[in-house]
């Protein structure tokens, strides 16, 4: 498990992060429904050449939970802050789902620059949002009241489903805890219900290819994001390069870590 022993207040609220090895600094940034305990099997690997900062999000993991907002138009801020915090400057970044949204919002909004960017099945490409999503956008309320099993249950499967093979307990566990506690519950749906895709519109009508590499890493069994919207993506940022993984789903920190590691640091993985 990785030790989030640090805090960093933003907008008022506990930001929850860490740092691993010594070393030109490498950010790693979590997506949702996870938190940095995703990065659990790779940060280790990456701190033998790297200082490795991690974090958890706002509403996301050990982070605050508030009842605000938590939405990807929010989490880039953050990124920076992080970033200034730390007193970093051009990093190497590997960031996954939801945690792709934020740098490159971080980089087409914003204007911050990486060293390079490494990218896991992120959120980039429009349309986004399965009918579940769409679902709990309407009915937040409804989700959020639901008897603490039934959420137990709905979360589980809704985790199982990022996986091509099948999650140990241990790992399901791991991710499912930041959610089971009653603040959890409720944050669990409003992060879902603040997913709107215009947030990843503002960033994709500025895609082109930064100044800086770019590796964009895929499970090629992903049914959540479709790989065409993996070339799609690296079509318009990657000079059209895509690793495919094959075997893995949209949780390719847990199909095949060593295949994310391969790309970040320098390996023959295609």
């Amino acid at each position: 498990m990785l030790e989030l022993p640090n805090r960093f207040i933003f907008d008022g609220h506990r930001i929850a992060w860490g740092k691993l090895g010594d070393g030109p600094p490498i950010v790693l940034v979590h997506g949702t429904p996870f938190a940095s305990q995703v990065w659990r099997r790779i940060a280790p690997w990456l701190a033998r050449k790297h200082c490795v900062f991690f974090y958890d999000l706002l509403g996301y993991g050990q982070s605050d939970m508030p009842d605000a907002d938590v939405s990807l138009g929010i989490q880039n801020k953050l990124f920076g802050a992080m970033l200034r915090e730390w007193g970093i400057e051009r990093p190497r970044v590997l960031a996954h789902d939801y945690g792709g949204a934020t740098v490159l919002r971080a980089h087409f909004l914003d204007g911050i620059a990486y060293a390079d960017l490494t990218l896991v099945n992120p959120v980039a490409i429009t349309p986004q949002g399965s009918p579940f999503v769409r679902h709990v956008a309407q009915h937040e309320a409804a989700f959020a009241g639901l008897p603490a099993y039934a959420h137990h249950a709905l979360l589980s499967a809704y985790i199982r489903n990022a996986a091509a093979r099948p999650l140990d307990e241990e790992a399901l566990a791991i991710h499912r805890s930041p959610w089971l506690t009653a603040a959890g519950q409720a944050a669990f749906y409003r992060q879902i219900a603040q997913m709107d895709q215009r947030y990843v519109e503002e960033a994709q009508a500025r895609y082109a290819p930064p100044p800086f590499p770019v590796r964009i890493v895929w499970g090629e069994d992903d049914v959540w994001i479709p790989l065409e919207q993996g070339q799609a993506l690296a079509d318009r940022i990657a000079h059209g390069m895509l690793i495919k993984v094959p075997s893995a789903g949209h949780l390719v920190q847990e199909d095949a870590p060593e295949a994310i590691v391969c790309a970040v640091l320098g390996g023959i993985c295609r």
